[in-house]
């Protein structure tokens, strides 16, 4: 089957956050599940300099006038098929792919994105005389007109399907009304049926509203979006669509987060033999300065810096953690008072917490498997693949029962621990006394070294991959072309 992935990023060639490992290792899965995937990528500078054995490319003009070149080859960081659209006025900028170097989003993100999905649309319609998608599988705000583009174009001979999947309904590409006439969709389509929200132009609605289906990133997640909590005034539309609303829990890439196969830690070690990450401990301990001990639990962060990710909340238990003889190391950037807050806790306490503004993969590894405990207390989630990440290295989650946090980690309760089923540290109230409470948890468990291991063994041991979900995405493209 011929699937085509349109995603703003894909990691390791760019990556601002987990929507850049969905994009870069779904496919190898749906390849390896006999798939044949081709992925759509803006030109940003690491994509096109990865882009190998090129074919000419293909010249187009956009809807409101600009000449666009379509590049096709193969991206050898990841052996796999790709478009990628060449339009240095949109893509060669410095900052991030949305932001400036002031933090600022780009006045243009309207038209840079709507792009993705114009020629998503294109290339369903036949752009490629030698390639035809059989489904076209879009990710978050950035390619979210891919449904609508897709939704007017002219009768096919053969039907292409549309799947748009929800990475984070928070962020939905929101831009000023006037913008939706130079983006080449007829009038009708800027209605409340259609990309019409609040006044404004919505791309996230353009998603939910035209795909044939919709998927988002964990079970739980794909039933609280329906909530007026979660659904962020689009819950209405959602729960109008529950039919075609799928959530199929993210996987982990375990070529890439293996402490058995990992290059960047100092000591590999797995389920069978854990005694590396004892290494690995005192090697980050020793490199940032803090002291080296085993006695007490190492907690990790790696995180976006936001009030969404909950982080407020542990300022408000570090106090704590430090009286019980815990460690914190912080790797993260965001919002500037947070940033500011971690800072000045570091300064405060130099032996027990480290704190790196900005993202460092390599150093996000070492996190993982120095760390006892991975913090993931999110106000929401929409699966999280950091608590996957913590439990593929052996350090506990502490999570927010949310999302996809509540489908991955199962609280180490006294029955959950004779079950077997336990892996780490939930709470449920979203505020710092129940976040204190599971921090004490944690505590409380380290202090039996056997029951730790048992939990931190079995963590190791659950099946993460990618497998399943392949597996799940294929029968739905399937269902959807039948």
């Amino acid at each position: 089957m011929n699937v085509l992935q349109v995603s703003a990023e894909i990691f390791p060639l760019l990556k601002t956050g987990g929507l850049a490992d969905v994009a870069g290792a779904l496919p190898q899965a749906l390849n390896a599940a006999g798939c044949a995937v081709r992925v759509l990528l803006p030109g940003f500078a690491p994509i096109l300099a990865d882009l190998q054995d090129e074919q000419a490319p293909a010249h187009l003009v956009a809807p409101w006038g600009e000449s666009v070149a379509l590049r096709q080859g193969r991206l050898n960081s990841l052996n796999l098929q790709a478009y990628v659209i060449d339009v240095p006025h949109l893509y060669g900028r410095e900052g991030t792919p949305y932001e400036d170097e002031q933090r600022q989003p780009f006045t243009d993100n309207d038209r840079r994105f709507a792009l993705l999905g114009w020629v998503a649309a294109r290339l369903a319609a036949g752009l490629d005389a030698h390639w035809q998608p059989q489904v076209v599988h879009s990710h978050d705000w950035h390619a979210a007109l891919t449904g609508a583009y897709m939704a007017f174009l002219p009768p096919q001979r053969d039907r292409v399907a549309s799947v748009y999947t929800v990475h984070n309904l928070a962020y939905q590409g929101l831009f000023a009304p006037r913008h939706f006439f130079e983006l080449g969709l007829p009038a009708a389509a800027f209605s409340v049926d259609g990309l019409e929200f609040h006044g404004q132009l919505s791309f996230m609605k353009a998603g939910l509203f035209y795909a044939d289906h919709i998927t988002t990133v964990s079970p739980t997640y794909a039933r609280e979006i329906q909530t007026s909590e979660q659904g962020c005034g689009l819950d209405g539309l959602l729960r109008t669509r529950a039919h075609d609303l799928t959530g199929i829990l993210n996987g982990v890439d375990e070529t890439v987060w293996d402490p058995a196969r990992d290059m960047v830690i100092p000591e590999r070690f797995d389920a069978v033999k854990p005694a590396g990450k004892v290494v690995c401990k005192a090697a980050l301990q020793q490199q940032l300065g803090l002291t080296v001990q085993t006695q007490a639990p190492l907690f990790g962060v790696v995180s976006r810096l936001t009030e969404q990710k909950g982080l407020h909340l542990l300022l408000g238990v570090i106090d704590d953690l430090l009286a019980r003889g815990g460690q914190l190391v912080v790797l993260g950037t965001g919002e500037a008072a947070l940033e500011a807050a971690f800072l000045q806790c570091a300064r405060a306490h130099p032996e027990a917490i480290s704190v790196r503004i900005g993202y460092d993969e390599p150093y996000a590894h070492q996190i993982f498997a120095a760390s006892d405990v991975t913090l993931v207390p999110s106000r929401f989630e929409p699966c999280g693949l950091t608590q996957m990440y913590g439990l593929k290295y052996g350090s506990l989650p502490l999570v927010h029962r949310v999302g996809g946090l509540a489908d991955t980690v199962v609280d180490c309760a006294l029955e959950n621990l004779a079950d077997g089923s336990a892996n780490g540290f939930v709470f449920n109230r979203f505020d710092v006394p129940d976040m204190a409470r599971a921090v004490a948890r944690s505590f409380a468990l380290y202090a039996d070294s056997r029951q730790w291991r048992k939990v931190s063994t079995r963590a190791m041991r659950q099946r993460l991959g990618w497998d399943r979900a392949a597996q799940d995405y294929l029968a739905l493209y399937r269902r959807l072309c039948h």
